[in-house]
């Protein structure tokens, strides 16, 4: 695994590791509302509980959809904004912005309680939402842009890595503050309040790296360009391997704006092989939403409790586990299987492992209904139950061998240079937007009502992804440069890129020699 190139690749590595401390942070907020609003204390302190002491199920059900939901809006808000934003100051600023954005948010959400009530929480997730949501659409295309072609798809799904290791970590700072501040305002202050922590953590780093090239070469800034690529493969500028590169990356350019003058967002849509690619970055993004994944992941602690981890700290530390297996499952397939598979296979067999797992689950589920104690009590989990919980962690090891990680790098690596930016956010603004409809306001109430039906219902939409038009419409893109994907969309001939290209290397511009 740790080759010579991976060292000539080390800060590749490196950026990925600083831009992705904000999807660290969407993999943080995607894990800590459900266990947040399931703590006694905040249900107590925000009126969930009845007179008698009971817990009041429907204002506890849509105050946990809200509380998620309403991030996922700011979210598809975020993502829409970052396109124009990202084009126009560059891909490093724009995460920059979007992370200040998501530290006002976290600031909001840590500081509600008291006469500060419910409202700064809802305020706070819709203004962290939109610093995410643009975070989440900008840095894939970034790590993308910089990465080379052999070992891209390991280094961008190093996106889903990050995103397993905040699911992690905000399952265990749930369970340590349910078990050590369980009657405190801390249950809510530090889990959000800890959000501050890799946000702070990337805006240093942020200091620490290059522009994109490709940016920089779609604003004509070919010295700068090249001296951020020759910094990135770590070449001399007049290296004859790194010139053929900015040369592909120029020509690509050129061709885009030549044969494309004067066109604007319709043409970034319909022009010649962009459609097919938006409608795989909308689609793709849709099904990883209908797989079930996210469901589970924003409800973990409820859905644990639904299969028979009754109590607050049986369902947390069911869900840590499950937080660990991802983040294991995942890191295994980045760095052993994904240049190995290939992203069809590696679909395919996601797909088809996710739905006999949640087809065993709801079977059991079916035919040993579980006895859910009164509130504030927990039991030992029967043996039927800790079957279910195996289930889902085998379920949540082929999810991470397909449909997590795939869907962000095939949208980052599919699109030109100039239409990038846009493609990403289509494709982040659709997971968002599913994620809000789906995974927000709807599964908590089809947990509540449908039991065992829920995961027989998640298993057929698994099974079925990959008959689906949009899943046959895919390529194989493993081992081609973001260059070449022109030509295999057939945006491009073969021939005419090579003639764009030896352009670039024989007749330059001169004037696009200036630093911006």
């Amino acid at each position: 695994m740790l080759s010579g190139d991976t060292f000539k690749n080390i800060r590749v590595y490196w950026l990925a590791f600083v831009v992705y401390w904000g999807i660290v942070l969407f993999g943080y907020d995607v894990g800590i509302a459900g266990g947040v609003v399931s703590q006694p204390y905040f249900e107590s302190s925000f009126g969930l509980i009845n007179a008698d002491g009971t817990i009041n199920k429907s204002k506890d059900t849509m105050i946990s959809s809200n509380v998620v939901s309403v991030l996922q809006a700011g979210a598809s808000f975020g993502t829409l904004t970052s396109a124009p934003l990202s084009d126009w100051i560059g891909r490093r600023r724009t995460l920059f912005s979007f992370n200040i954005v998501f530290s006002i948010g976290a600031i909001l959400t840590m500081i509600a309680g008291g006469r500060r009530g419910i409202g700064y929480i809802y305020s706070g997730r819709v203004i962290s939402g939109i610093g995410m949501g643009g975070m989440s659409a900008v840095a894939p295309a970034y790590v993308s842009e910089c990465s080379p072609k052999d070992v891209r798809g390991r280094i961008t799904e190093c996106f889903q890595i990050m995103v397993a290791t905040g699911v992690m970590t905000s399952y265990f700072i749930n369970l340590a503050v349910s078990l050590h501040v369980p009657n405190s305002p801390l249950v809510w202050r530090i889990p959000f309040g800890l959000q501050l922590a890799p946000a702070g953590i990337m805006c240093l780093g942020l200091l620490t790296v290059k522009e994109s090239p490709r940016w920089l070469a779609s604003k004509g800034c070919v010295a700068e360009g090249i001296a951020n690529l020759a910094y990135l493969r770590m070449e001399p500028c007049d290296s004859t391997e790194l010139l053929l590169e900015f040369a592909e990356i120029e020509a690509a350019v050129w061709e885009e704006m030549e044969s494309r003058q004067g066109c604007g967002l319709k043409e970034a849509f319909l022009g010649k092989g962009n459609f097919v690619r938006f409608t795989i970055a909308f689609m793709i993004f849709l099904l990883q939403q209908w797989s079930g994944q996210n469901s589970v992941g924003y409800y973990a602690p409820q859905i644990f409790t639904s299969i028979g981890y009754s109590g607050t700290t049986n369902s947390l530390l069911a869900s840590g586990i499950y937080g660990i297996v991802k983040v294991v499952s995942t890191a295994f397939f980045v760095f052993f299987l994904v240049e190995t598979l290939g992203r069809r296979m590696s679909l395919f067999i996601s797909a088809i492992g996710m739905g006999i797992t949640f087809f065993i689950i709801g079977a059991i589920l079916k035919t040993h209904p579980v006895d859910v104690p009164q509130y504030g009590l927990s039991a030992p989990p029967p043996p039927a139950s800790k079957a279910m919980a195996a289930m889902l962690y085998i379920y949540v090891c082929f999810y991470s061998l397909g449909w997590g990680p795939l869907p962000w790098v095939y949208a980052a690596e599919i699109f030109p240079t100039r239409t990038r930016h846009y493609g990403l956010a289509m494709g982040s603004g659709s997971q968002w937007l599913w994620s809000t409809l789906w995974c927000g306001k709807v599964t908590p109430t089809l947990e509540a009502d449908l039991g065992y039906k829920l995961f027989l219902m998640f298993a057929t939409i698994n099974m079925l992804e990959w008959v689906s038009f949009p899943c046959q419409l895919l390529p194989e893109t493993k081992g081609r440069s973001l260059e070449e994907m022109d030509i295999i969309f057939g945006a491009v001939s073969a021939d005419s890129r090579e003639s764009f290209i030896g352009r670039a290397l024989d007749h330059r511009d001169p004037k696009s020699n200036s630093k911006r």
